[in-house]
């Protein structure tokens, strides 16, 4: 994340106001890290549970358990059993997250760790935590809701990923259009996430049914 996009004016202040409360915060700035999104044979040290026909997800699984998972996603999983929040900071590209956060996803949050087939949803492995999906869009409100509400887009970020984890989610923090606005409105908009982020651990997440995003 480039130091001087709005995204990482963003991603400053989060920093500088939970500091200022009394939290530890770490930052992950994959960009910078050069984070690895491809889920590859690599994510494994040593054996595989089945060299005969390579399955990601058992392969991972059984990993985690032996605790032969790469150095890189061991160092991720660390912070995130650490958190109590998980704050995502990104641009909104083709309605989605960036491909190299969908990889942290893919990656970091194997079974195991973030979940098992009997511990999902309310019962996710990570049900401890808070998460918050704070993103930029490219365009305006107005030209969203041509295609419907902006929460259709967060079902499977939202639902599909933090929900089934187990991670409560509180309500997601969008900046419209920060590069076509005036640049009293971005000050505006960057105001607005500083005073969010005061009252932040009062919020209270939001109901995590198909309802808040369809209705």
């Amino acid at each position: 994340m480039h130091p001087k996009s709005f995204n990482g004016s963003l991603l400053k202040i989060a920093v500088e106001e939970l500091t200022k409360q009394g939290c530890s915060v770490t930052v992950s700035d994959l960009y910078a890290m050069q984070f690895e999104p491809r889920a590859t044979r690599n994510d494994i040290v040593g054996h595989l549970h089945n060299s005969e026909a390579f399955n990601y997800g058992v392969e991972t699984w059984e990993a985690y358990k032996r605790g032969c998972l790469s150095k890189d996603l061991v160092e991720e999983q660390k912070k995130v059993r650490e958190a109590d929040l998980l704050i995502f900071q990104f641009p909104l590209f083709w309605f989605n997250m960036p491909a190299i956060l969908k990889g942290w996803m893919d990656r970091v949050l194997v079974r195991g760790f973030a979940y098992d087939l009997s511990k999902i949803y309310d019962g996710g492995l990570l049900q401890d935590k808070l998460s918050l999906f704070s993103f930029t869009t490219g365009g305006s409100k107005e030209k969203f809701a041509i295609g419907g509400d902006i929460r259709y887009l967060l079902w499977p970020m939202q639902h599909g990923i933090m929900h089934f984890c187990g991670v409560k989610v509180l309500e997601p923090h969008i900046c419209y259009a920060p590069e076509n606005v005036s640049e009293e409105k971005r000050k505006e908009m960057l105001a607005a996430w500083t005073q969010r982020l005061k009252t932040l651990w009062k919020e209270e997440p939001i109901n995590c049914s198909p309802e808040w995003y369809f209705k």
